[in-house]
């Protein structure tokens, strides 16, 4: 039985600035894959590649790389690894007042405010403010040390004032909440993310976190906003969209691969989450890519 809590990450600024900034190619993958939390803001570029996204109890799988903001002490994993295929990854973390108490209560910097507020559930961009301001992340590279901190605000005011984003997270996940609810909520994460090919019950996992069946039916809704049987269904699921585009599986293969027994049923979640069959979003994804 897995009790894992989200490790704390411990994140120092580069020397000589106020953030930490972080740039791995292909051949030097980001090696945070494991789940975990900070207290800092972290903004990340995935140039290309497909993967998964594990932010909160929102699960999605993402193609063509992705640009994602995640708020102080929500825990998430790792964005690639080694089967991601991305050609870069580009990370800014830092704290809300990394440039002091009250810089960003200035009218200027109104924009930044509001999306750090809006960032409490997570956001992922997409679209022309993916691609343009993922650009400007990877050009941090070559700026000097104040060019680099006047292109990080271009940058949040740019994120700041797009329509083109979706929060992951419509009532957050944050471990401001209490200890106790804390601890459950992990354990139960940990578990599915390790187990969700198997079947797992609901006495299994109440009584895993000590609860009855009944309350940890109610717990669980309120803090995630879903069903428990409905967050182990969607981990599946994004399992599947990862096998159906990176695996010459077959649709019966994926479906009892992402621990679904029913094929029937699997048509039908896969249609309701993602909007289409598996066989066509396999095809569109070939479309896609190709």
């Amino acid at each position: 039985m897995l009790k894992q809590k989200p490790t704390f990450e411990a994140i120092e600024p580069n020397f000589g600035h106020s953030f930490m900034y972080q740039k791995f190619d292909a051949n030097t993958n980001n090696k945070v894959n494991k789940w975990h939390y900070h207290p800092e803001i972290e903004l990340v570029y995935v140039n290309g590649g497909a993967g998964k996204r594990q932010i909160g109890s929102n699960l999605s799988y993402y193609t063509n790389g992705t640009l994602i903001l995640v708020p102080s002490n929500l825990p998430h994993c790792g964005f690639t690894d080694e089967l991601t295929g991305n050609r870069s990854e580009t990370v800014i973390q830092m704290k809300m007042d990394f440039l002091g108490e009250n810089f960003f209560n200035i009218p200027e910097m109104v924009k930044i405010q509001n999306l750090f507020e809006m960032a409490k559930g997570g956001i992922v961009f997409f679209g022309e403010t993916k691609q343009r301001l993922g650009k400007k992340m990877e050009a941090l590279e070559h700026l000097s040390n104040f060019e680099r901190l006047l292109s990080i605000l271009d940058i949040l005011h740019g994120l700041g004032t797009t329509e083109e984003f979706r929060i992951l997270n419509a009532h957050g996940y944050s471990l401001e909440a209490d200890t106790k609810d804390n601890d459950r909520i992990n354990i139960v994460f940990n578990y599915v993310k390790n187990n969700f090919k198997d079947e797992i019950t609901l006495q299994e996992i109440s009584d895993m976190v000590s609860m009855t069946i009944p309350s940890f039916c109610r717990y669980f809704k309120k803090i995630t906003n879903k069903t428990f049987v409905q967050f182990v269904n969607e981990y599946r699921l994004v399992h599947a969209s990862k096998l159906l585009a990176e695996q010459p599986l077959s649709i019966t293969e994926v479906c009892f691969e992402c621990g679904f027994n029913n094929f029937s049923h699997f048509n039908k979640s896969f249609k309701a989450f993602t909007g289409q069959n598996p066989s066509a979003y396999r095809n569109q994804l070939k479309t896609v890519l190709q």
